[in-house]
């Protein structure tokens, strides 16, 4: 068979922008996935799924908190959640067929549904056999669940991973959550709002650690006051076991106490880890760092400069816009664009969410970075129990923060934990991107009463740090 121009391991977010942009490119293009389905980890098992979830739970929270408002609504409220799954696969089926349609192009792609491993820098080999050689490669096969081998017990112990959360059609009675990033927070907030009895359990001394402590705190309270058991600062000691049907038993020190917490069921949301270990990449001479992720430079090149990759295997953030941004580089860095017209992924200012309850988001320069870089910064915040909207609609967690340059007041970056955050940091997407002012976000209209308002009043505080 003549060599492809691009062969794609992996048909996700990075795999498949990758192959749409290289077919644009009038390029020769196969798509390597032996995935059970095709759409990838955001589609079939991450985002669509979860949010969807998260989505249903917070309508019934609502439902439940709506008296305060004269909305009556009949004792018992419940989640349905046969009805929510048969939605959940709904909706996942309609970006999954989507998908589907396009990767099976045969005048764009040709798709080889199957595993691969390298032969060498230019060959791979399918599990069924077939041996197919390309001019430049893309590794995008994405993440898997991590089980910690420190731990003790933990693999031996019969647990769910998110795939198996997202895929509930009944009401766990209890669940132990071992974790505290993205996936732990927001799936035990789910579980506890349909009903489940939620204990979470983080070893670091906030969750979601990669954010700062305040608005760790913040989602942290919510967590508590909703009934969440949540234990923070731990080291566990044990996990086994109770035997069939009796569910599992947790031992761990909880503020330098000894502590157990027993549940039906046991959730391992400790991480994820790049799904790479089939790939046999040394033959292709392409190296991976001391966390096991692939190495790439600023063009998503490996140490093999022809083979690219994107994605989770990379990293260093597990994000669908920055895998598709991958993706998309990796193809026309390949493909001969001009480095001069293309722009490294890391120089895009990193926007986050956590789609908790209330919400997490930061986009661009972290305030600890600045501090611990010894950058001057100015920095001013304001909180949502002082905000019209946000009273009115009694969702008064939290604040928003916005860090500027001191001289003329150019927009670094922003943080905000409270109602709708995943929707209003947004409002600083455009403006970072271009450089823009404190002053320049204060010369356009913001309409009252919204929650985006807001911003404009730790804009004005920085604005008056700079006239003085």
């Amino acid at each position: 068979m003549k060599p492809f121009d691009l062969l794609v391991i992996g048909g996700g977010s990075a795999g498949f922008n990758a192959a749409r942009v290289a077919a644009d490119l009038g390029k020769r293009v196969a798509i390597v996935d032996g995935g059970k389905a095709l759409g990838g980890l955001c589609i079939l098992k991450g985002c669509m799924p979860s949010k969807t979830l998260l989505h249903a739970a917070e309508l019934l929270h609502h439902a439940k908190h709506s008296a305060k408002f004269g909305v009556r609504i009949p004792p018992g409220a419940r989640m349905d959640m046969k009805a929510l799954h048969a939605w959940k696969k709904h909706v996942i089926a309609d970006f999954a067929s989507y998908r589907e349609k396009a990767m099976t192009n045969p005048k764009r792609f040709t798709l080889f549904r199957a595993q691969a491993r390298f032969l060498d820098p230019h060959t791979v080999q399918l599990d069924d056999g077939r041996k197919l050689r390309a001019k430049c490669f893309l590794v995008a096969t994405g993440s898997r669940v991590s089980v910690p081998k420190l731990i003790p017990g933990l693999a031996t112990t019969p647990h769910w991973t998110s795939d198996e959360v997202l895929d509930l059609d009944f009401l766990p009675k209890s669940v132990i959550v071992l974790g505290g990033g993205i996936v732990a927070c927001e799936l035990a907030q789910f579980l506890s709002r349909v009903g489940s009895k939620v204990t979470l359990i983080q070893r670091s001394k906030n969750i979601l650690r990669d954010h700062s402590p305040a608005a760790s705190e913040v989602v942290q309270q919510a967590f508590r006051d909703e009934g969440i058991d949540l234990h923070t600062d731990t080291k566990i000691s044990s996990v086994r076991s109770l035997g069939a049907g009796k569910g599992v038993e947790v031992v761990f020190s909880s503020a330098g106490k000894p502590t157990v917490r027993r549940a039906a069921h046991l959730f391992n949301a400790l991480g994820r880890e790049p799904n790479i270990d089939a790939l046999d990449l040394a033959k292709a001479g392409v190296a991976t760092d001391k966390t096991g992720r692939v190495k790439v430079n600023r063009w998503q090149q490996t140490t093999t400069p022809h083979i690219y990759a994107g994605g989770d295997v990379c990293g260093p953030h597990d994000i669908v816009h920055l895998a598709v941004a991958q993706g998309e580089l990796a193809a026309r860095h390949a493909f001969g664009v001009s480095e001069k017209q293309l722009r490294p992924v890391a120089k895009i200012p990193l926007l986050n969410v956590v789609f908790t309850d209330p919400p997490l988001a930061t986009i661009g320069a972290l305030e600890s970075e600045l501090v611990a870089a010894k950058k001057p910064h100015l920095v001013a915040s304001y909180p949502f129990n002082d905000h019209g909207k946000s009273i009115l609609m009694d969702q008064v967690r939290g604040y928003v923060k916005v860090i500027a340059e001191p001289k003329r007041g150019r927009i670094l970056g922003a943080e905000i934990v409270g109602p709708q955050a995943g929707e209003l940091i947004h409002c600083f997407s455009g403006p970072i991107s271009l450089g823009a002012t404190v002053h320049d976000l204060l010369r356009a209209p913001w309409y009252h009463p919204t929650l985006a308002e807001i911003l404009t009043y730790p804009l004005e505080e920085i604005a008056e740090k700079i006239a003085t």
